[in-house]
């Protein structure tokens, strides 16, 4: 199949469980502020957007702390950038 001109493999992280808190996070003002809402204009969607996103910092939002320093981080995905690179 790797032979064949019209496949492509395409790899996936492996653990990619940051990106549940984000799909998490951005999903929030839609159930919580957008769904019910009523925008007569992209202007008053952003202030309620702007509005949610200061109301989650003043009283939900807490500092993430890095386990890890950078170049432990950096290094740890290296294999897989190069192998990415290598593949494409």
């Amino acid at each position: 199949m790797e032979k064949h001109p019209r496949v492509k493999l395409h790899f996936t992280l492996t653990r990619s469980s940051w990106l549940n808190v984000i799909e998490r996070w951005t999903g929030q003002p839609e159930r919580n502020t957008l769904y019910h809402g009523c925008f007569t204009s992209v202007k008053d969607l952003r202030e309620t957007i702007k509005i949610f996103i200061d109301s989650h910092n003043t009283h939900s939002a807490k500092p993430f702390r890095w386990s890890q320093a950078a170049d432990a981080i950096l290094a740890s995905v290296d294999p897989a950038r190069t192998s990415m690179i290598l593949n494409s």
